[in-house]
């Protein structure tokens, strides 16, 4: 394997046996069945999946419940074995999986650091030197001479990290394990994590917090029901995950009857996709909403819907009420946008968010949130929707998106969106720390 290579995964599978009975899964361990019989079906919780980190990357791993995100981690660290494929971890891994996993539950904090270290592949003499940073990281006092089976739920995830996280790793594996804990240890987390990526250490990050993925990770991985969907830029990514949270991506399928289908599915799997991304961002609508729009919008921007509503029309306006792409920090601007109606829509949700150049959402709203609009509409009908706000954000250039949602039959529905619609830049004179200024008045005595 390349040096370069942190982890390669190749043409990785894991199947698994689903019986319906207990009696089932007895008979078939036995051997009591008939001849070319199954007593189970199978299910891929991955489909053929091939990836690779390179050193020092970053690199977030999306998809919904059920996607073979902690599959495959758990694969890459040894927890799991494929059921085909192939893995090369080069590099010691320290894994945020199932924290605790190993612990003792009658031993105290001190001799599950040990025991835990010791079954990473540390000697004793290694582990004295990191126990000061481990027993400062968790900070549970002295209750770490305490049987573990004492401890709070909190306690016992903060110690856990704080050995996983200061063994000093060359490749960090994190499956949603940074929100542990109260506010201010998961603060803890976060800025050890940012010393890792500024370390030049090597990440494996599955997370459903996007605005994580987008802050952290230099290149993002999308699956869906075990299928590789692609991978790009995390703005990439998690817009066409979002397309496939509310069904409008194709997708394959994923579950079959025989591993003999693999082949046939992925090829059916890349087709789609290939089919999909020629569609995505450069679709059309029929009233032309990107020639109605001012020259400010976005010729690559992400457009999908169902077709039920369209948004024909969108722009911002200044506090002279004069169309712009530039707003004053401080002063009140408004968003604007025309939606026509292709059928009868008893709530429609008018909505727009405020992302940053890295993909960040930082703020939004909508109508239903507002309780402003919450009519319903007939085909053929226009509207026309304001947003008015005062414009509290730091300087610099952000993406406004566009949506008109809504629920059908309780499943939510997405009729138009356009993400990355227009680009507004915020001009100030004065920017403080963060996203948005707070109007803070000094007064010192």
């Amino acid at each position: 394997m390349d040096k370069d290579i942190a982890i390669q995964v190749t043409n990785l599978t894991k199947m698994y046996k689903l019986y319906d009975k207990n009696t089932d899964r007895l008979r078939d361990a036995l051997g009591f069945k008939k001849k070319d019989s199954k007593l189970y079906k199978e299910h891929l919780a991955l489909n053929n999946v091939s990836l690779t980190v390179h050193r020092g990357e970053t690199v977030g791993i999306i998809g919904t419940n059920g996607s073979g995100k902690s599959t495959i981690l758990k694969i890459i660290t040894g927890v799991l074995n494929p059921t085909s494929g192939n893995v090369e971890v080069n590099g010691h891994i320290s894994a945020l999986l199932e924290l605790g996993a190993g612990f003792n539950m009658e031993y105290n904090g001190i001799d599950n650091i040990y025991l835990n270290g010791m079954m990473i592949g540390f000697t004793e003499e290694e582990i004295d030197r990191r126990m000061d940073a481990i027993l400062d990281f968790a900070d549970i006092g002295e209750y770490v001479y305490q049987p573990v089976k004492t401890y709070s739920s909190g306690m016992f995830v903060r110690l856990a990290f704080a050995l996983a996280i200061n063994i000093d790793p060359e490749i960090l594996i994190v499956d949603e394990a940074l929100s542990v804990g109260d506010v201010f240890f998961q603060a803890k987390c976060y800025r050890k994590f940012e010393e890792f990526k500024r370390n030049g250490k090597t990440i494996l990050f599955v997370s459903h917090d996007l605005s994580s993925i987008s802050k952290y990770c230099d290149r993002a991985v999308l699956l869906n029901k075990g299928v590789f969907l692609g991978e790009g830029s995390p703005k990439e990514m998690i817009d066409i995950y979002k397309q496939v949270l509310v069904g409008q991506y194709p997708l394959p399928e994923s579950n079959v009857e025989s591993l003999l289908d693999d082949e046939k599915i992925r090829d059916a799997a890349e087709a789609e996709v290939t089919r999909s991304e020629n569609k995505v961002g450069k679709k059309e609508s029929k009233d032309g909403a990107k020639n109605a729009s001012q020259d400010s919008s976005n010729p690559n921007m992400l457009e999908y819907g169902d077709g039920s509503a369209e948004i024909t029309e969108f722009y911002v306006t200044d506090n002279k009420n004069k169309k712009t792409t530039a707003i004053i920090k401080d002063t009140e601007f408004s968003i604007h946008m025309k939606v026509k109606f292709n059928k009868d829509i008893s709530a429609p949700i008018f909505a727009f968010t405020f992302k940053n150049i890295l993909g960040i959402e930082i703020t939004g709203t909508n109508s239903m949130v507002e309780k402003a609009f919450l009519d319903s509409v007939k085909a053929g009908d226009v509207k026309n929707i304001t947003f008015k706000q005062k414009m509290s954000l730091q300087g610099g250039e952000y993406l406004i998106s566009f949506g008109v949602t809504g629920f059908e039959k309780e499943n939510f529905t997405v009729y138009h969106r356009l993400y990355d619609a227009i680009n507004i830049s915020v001009v100030s004179d004065k920017n403080t720390v963060g996203y948005y200024d707070m109007g803070s008045q000094v007064t010192v005595e």
